[in-house]
């Protein structure tokens, strides 16, 4: 795949010497906002908070919007032969506990947000799906319609369920039981009313944008809801201003993250088309922005990079996605705050994390990721980042999230920047300092970050050079002195390239080199110089977020006092 080459301006370009600051990194929610938080949670449960959520409920829906999005075959066949699967899990509908599900996080989430009507939508007509659907909406309201539960009540859950019930409201209100029918718009008005109060408490990113978009929905399909439509969109306003940087970016930095708000957006886009209405102009400008930042971490086989705990999605999902935000746009190549750094050369890709990872008080589950990169050749991944730590398996999850499952240097085998308990990021990477040159002949991207000189002395510099006809990617990475902390020997580094599935090395007798067959029949001559290279196993999280074993190039040695280096170099040899 190739791409223009853009002019660096003032809104697309990095200035050389650049710094890139975390604000606050490593400071996560204070104790004061961590009992308000949970005081918030508590509330839900007094008598006050359920009278707040009586009132009239709809006898219908003004409209029905469509789901612009195409739903997951393999996972609609699966509901069709009574299995609910997602994220690499699979659960029987009729043993799955609704009210204390043995699951991932992620896959109680899909379950309880009701993005499986999609699937189910997608693989069958109304008369097929309307019973498998209704069965689990009536064990879900025995479950949760009348108890504010912590879990099912979040308020992003409860945004993206009125997204999904509404644009799917023939497979759940379809039965010809009154009394069943009334429960569903019942306990949908009781929903909006909550949201109404509790939309901002949702975190930045898409659970907050999730949360308004609930709201306005809301307004635009329930009788009488013009001034709840007007509140959400202030709403909205106000989370796509704490939820995007001004390139579009996500501040969790996940394109997965980014990914979803997107298609929260589409969905929204169409519930305002069912009214006959367009979304607000400035909104519709913002997803634009959002969706060249997505476009700028995607691989020539059309699916995503993994960064911050997102995997490669499916390029189907990506691609209908996309479509159904009505945005075309190029990527977005040169990111300040999103900080995702682009090149492109003949059919050669190279994706490069040039900033700070999330803040804490942003985020949970963040990688300490910075300086790692990903390289493509055409439709083929050769070097990535193992990725999806966030719907992989709770076991693998912490592992996933470390520099080491990064392609990048590793010193002394710790985090660039500290990975807490919690699942917040702690300090580490406060700095990143970059450059980027671009020609015909070459292009470069120089970078260094501070996340090992408080514990060690010692700056990461890496700089990464595509030729113009992208047939070879020159690196050198150096570990330079700065700061008062001097260890007392020589401290060890390990410099790793996972590399992509499908991807068999075989390193030379020297421990200098290895050659690379990529699925396709190309291959790839890696060599190094500084550091002995070894071949070790890796595992990457593909786009079902299933595990796949894989291997992993790694160059080691020891830097002394003084610093060191090494240089590397991946050529196309056919």
């Amino acid at each position: 795949m190739s791409e223009d080459v853009l002019d660096l301006t003032a809104s697309d370009g990095i200035e050389e010497g650049k710094r890139l600051v975390r604000v606050g990194g490593d400071k996560g929610l204070s104790l004061a906002e961590r009992l308000s938080e949970r005081f918030q949670r508590l509330t839900w449960r007094t008598p006050i908070h359920s009278l707040r959520l009586k009132g009239r409920y709809p006898l219908k829906l003004i409209a029905v919007p469509d789901d612009p999005v195409v739903g997951d075959v393999a996972r609609g066949r699966a509901l069709l032969e009574g299995e609910v699967a997602f994220g690499g899990e699979a659960r029987a509908i009729a043993s799955l506990d609704m009210k204390r599900p043995d699951t991932s996080r992620a896959f109680a989430a899909h379950v309880h947000s009701f993005a499986w009507l999609r699937d189910l939508s997608t693989v069958t007509t109304r008369a097929g799906g309307a019973p498998i659907a209704e069965a689990l909406m009536a064990r879900w309201l025995d479950a949760h319609a009348d108890t504010v539960d912590p879990v099912a009540w979040a308020p992003d859950l409860w945004g993206r369920r009125i997204l999904f019930w509404t644009a799917h409201a023939p497979l759940i209100l379809s039965s010809a039981d009154l009394v069943y029918r009334s429960r569903v718009l019942n306990v949908l008005a009781r929903g909006a009313r909550h949201l109404d109060r509790g939309a901002d408490k949702a975190p930045p990113g898409a659970a907050r944008i999730a949360a308004w978009c609930g709201v306005i929905a809301a307004g635009l399909l329930i009788p009488g809801g013009d001034p709840r439509r007007a509140f959400g969109e202030a709403g909205l306003q106000r989370a796509l201003g704490t939820s995007l940087f001004d390139d579009g970016g996500s501040v969790s930095r996940s394109p997965a993250m980014l990914l979803d708000s997107i298609m929260l957006l589409a969905m929204l886009r169409e519930t305002y088309a069912a009214r006959r209405m367009e979304m607000a102009e400035s909104v519709q400008a913002t997803c634009t922005r959002m969706v060249g930042a997505l476009l700028g971490t995607t691989h020539g086989d059309r699916a995503l990079a993994s960064w911050q705990g997102g995997g490669p999605d499916t390029p189907e999902h990506l691609a209908a996605v996309i479509a159904a935000s009505g945005v075309r746009t190029r990527p977005l190549r040169q990111a300040r705050d999103w900080g995702y750094q682009r090149l492109a050369a003949g059919s050669a890709l190279l994706i490069v994390d040039a900033a700070p990872p999330p803040v804490a008080r942003v985020v949970e589950g963040g990688c300490a990721s910075t300086l790692a990169f990903e390289f493509s050749d055409g439709a083929q991944r050769i070097v990535v980042n193992c990725g999806g730590a966030s719907v992989a398996n709770p076991s693998l999850a912490l592992g996933l999230r470390t520099t080491a499952a990064h392609s990048t240097l590793v010193v002394a085998d710790s985090n660039s920047t500290a990975i807490h308990a919690d699942g917040t990021l702690g300090r580490g990477v406060a700095e990143v300092e970059l450059g980027r040159q671009e020609s015909d002949v070459a292009s470069r991207i120089e970078a260094s970050h501070d996340g090992y000189v408080r514990r060690f002395g010692l700056v990461h510099r890496r700089q990464l050079m595509l030729t113009g006809d992208g047939r070879e990617l020159r690196g050198e990475d150096a570990l330079l002195p700065r700061g008062r902390k001097r260890q007392a020997g020589a401290t060890p580094f390990a410099i790793r390239f996972h590399l992509g599935a499908g991807v068999r090395a075989s390193p030379t007798a020297d421990g200098l080199a290895a050659l690379l067959r990529l699925p396709g029949g190309a291959m790839w001559q890696f060599r190094c110089r500084g550091g002995a290279l070894g071949l070790e196993d890796s595992l990457w999280i593909d786009g079902e977020g299933r595990p796949v074993p894989t291997q992993q190039l790694v160059a080691t040695g020891e830097a002394p006092a003084g610093g060191a280096s090494v240089s590397w170099a991946l050529k196309r040899a056919v």
